[in-house]
């Protein structure tokens, strides 16, 4: 029987499968092509299923399904591919979130945007987070909701159909013909969204997009749980131990850290976190400065992911608009403040930074006293009325060890919310769960925070919560420990290749505290165009990368992250990080990752050898 075969085959690759499955958040980008995300994995791992072959070194040799587990990972598609089968569906029509409410918003977001009308149906309950109130009045979501009993009941309607219903074992979908999407919510897991063979296929690419940049997939864990429970032919289970005691845990940790005292958020992602930040400030603006304009003022070479989501969000809105904010190379955050804040307040509008510090990729540190006066500075609207201050949301993902939130820190006269991804130095690389924090000042704005975090039911999970207390204590340590390596790397890349240009922070600057263990790399290059050298450079970029990871496998690691536990990573962000950016504002260059535990000599060889070579 062929469900019989594919239950087999799948308890045989969950017993026989890489740890890294499981283990690792961010995944080779060798093996990796981001425009068959998800289907050259599935076309592999189907040709091993029909030769039954689940042998560790087949599934190991699988190429990349995504880059990083936030946006899905082998056990996510292998779970949607199961069920998908199940459903005599493409696995492309199946998609899991660790989030209950985020399937819903995904299509909600697309209706709005195509000015489609959408139907709730449900047979039990809604989501738990789920609020109609506050998804049309901030979110501007059109929707109906209603109770049925049984499917008989469901008529034709006009526009999209989502029945939500509570599953407890993986099955066979009942469906109907006049139901557009199944959104099936598996309690302590999240939900496995199927969408129907007769819908649109752009509906797929819209929620996957979603699913990348406002929450995360069904963690590798949490997939696992439900494939077991799957191959054994029992309902799933899920144990809560001590995550009442890691939550507090976490938050005292967190508190610490930053010599804060109010309530710390943690979040699936680092997205989720920003997520649950840009709404729950719409939404505070919309209550604090009704019918005034929100301008989120964010640098448009940032990280890709909080560029692009910031673009969402303002995309649902007439009301919010983004503002550029020039801070790396030849531009200076403080300059570029100021004059984007005076601008803002002649509007009369309301003003939120989303700032990294350091820069993103060129690693600079704005002269923060400066910064300071320009985000306190009292202005003018051009009624000459006083203009709103503005908050300072702050991606301390680099340097998450600098108190910028103390009584007695640089920024505890401005409205300061930090949030740091806890894919990196928090965890090591265990999880990808986030946080947020804010200082006094800003505190009354967690509360409209975590009420969005609970609208998206994106907060982390009881997993996450026990590895980041975990590994939270050991912080500080491991980027004291990291920042010597990498500073002993950029010097010695100084040294043997003078010519190259290294975006690092000065010793001046890390003897205040900024010492992260990332730095970027712009080789020196050759010919006689601009384009011929652009492209030397990109090639040279790929050369040294290839070199690296081919020469210290087990340590070198083309892939997205930092702060990771051991070894050094690789990448190029314009290829990576920056995917959605404008391509003028993409960088072509080399970012390295240093860990605290890695052979440092065998990487000064070996880039001494590339070195020699060019």
């Amino acid at each position: 029987m062929h469900d019989f075969q594919m239950l087999n085959y799948i308890k045989d690759t969950i017993q026989n499968m890489p740890n890294d499955w499981l283990k690792l958040t961010t995944h080779r980008l060798d093996i990796y092509n981001e425009k068959l995300a998800k289907t050259q994995f599935i076309t592999q791992f189907e040709s091993l299923y029909e030769s039954n072959d689940s042998s560790n070194k087949s599934l190991s040799e699988l190429p990349t399904a995504y880059d990083y587990i936030r946006l899905g990972h082998p056990l996510s598609s292998i779970l949607e591919w199961t069920i998908g089968k199940l459903n005599n569906l493409n696995a492309e029509n199946v998609i899991s979130f660790s989030s209950e409410t985020m399937p819903l918003l995904a299509i909600l977001r697309t209706n709005l945007l195509e000015n489609r009308a959408t139907k709730i149906l449900y047979t039990d309950t809604l989501p738990k987070g789920f609020n109609s109130d506050l998804l049309k009045s901030v979110y501007n979501y059109n929707f109906e909701v209603e109770q049925i009993e049984n499917l008989e009941t469901v008529e034709a309607f006009e526009g999209t159909t989502i029945l939500i219903s509570k599953q407890k074992s993986i099955e066979t979908n009942l469906q109907h013909k006049h139901i557009d999407f199944y959104v099936n919510l598996f309690e302590g897991l999240g939900s496995v969204l199927l969408v129907s063979a007769e819908t649109k296929n752009s509906f797929i690419s819209d929620i996957q997009h979603v699913r990348r940049r406002e929450t995360i997939a069904m963690t590798p864990a949490n997939c696992l749980v439900a494939l077991e429970a799957f191959t054994e032919q029992k309902a799933i289970s899920m144990t809560t131990n001590e995550v009442k005691n890691h939550k507090t845990e976490v938050t005292s940790i967190i508190n610490n850290i930053n010599a804060t005292s109010g309530e710390a958020l943690v979040a699936s992602s680092g997205l989720s976190m920003q997520y649950a930040i840009m709404m729950g400030l719409v939404d505070n603006a919309q209550k604090q400065h009704p019918g005034k304009a929100i301008k989120f003022v964010v640098p448009p070479n940032c990280y890709g992911g909080t560029n692009d989501q910031a673009r969402r969000v303002a995309a649902c809105s007439d009301n919010v608009d983004i503002v550029d904010l020039p801070v790396d190379g030849d531009n200076d955050m403080v300059n570029s403040v100021e004059r984007v804040l005076t601008q803002i307040a002649n509007e009369d509008a309301v003003p939120y930074i989303i700032a990294e510090i350091p820069t993103n990729p060129r690693v600079e540190v704005p002269n923060l006293e400066q910064l300071k006066a320009a985000l306190t500075k009292k202005r003018k609207t051009k009624n000459n009325q006083d203009a709103i201050a503005p908050v300072f949301i702050l991606d301390q993902t680099f340097c998450p060890n600098v108190q910028f939130l103390a009584n007695d820190g640089i920024l505890s006269d401005v409205k300061t919310i930090a949030y740091v991804s806890g894919s990196k130095f928090p965890s090591g690389g265990k999880c990808t769960a986030g946080y947020c924090v804010a200082n006094a000042k800003a505190e009354y704005l967690i509360q409209p925070i975590a009420t969005h975090l609970e609208i998206s039911d994106n907060e982390a999970t009881g997993l996450q919560y026990q590895i980041l207390a975990e590994q939270l204590p050991s912080m500080l340590t491991r980027i004291a420990e990291a920042y010597k390596n990498t500073r002993d790397f950029v010097n010695y890349i100084h040294e043997v290749l003078p010519e190259a240009k290294i975006n690092f922070v000065s010793e001046d600057l890390a003897n205040q505290g900024f010492t992260p263990s990332v730095f970027s790399l712009d080789l020196p290059t050759k010919g006689n165009t601009s384009e011929e050298r652009e492209a030397y450079k990109r090639a040279l970029n790929l050369k040294l990368i290839n070199q690296m990871i081919t020469e210290i496998p087990n340590e070198s690691k083309y892939c997205v992250s930092y702060g990771q536990l051991k070894g050094c990573y690789w990448t190029v962000p314009a290829t990576s990080t920056q995917g959605t950016t404008k391509e003028g504002d993409k960088d072509y260059i080399a970012r390295v990752s240093v860990s605290p535990d890695l052979d440092l000599e065998k990487h000064k060889s070996v880039f001494l050898d590339f070195v020699d070579d060019i």
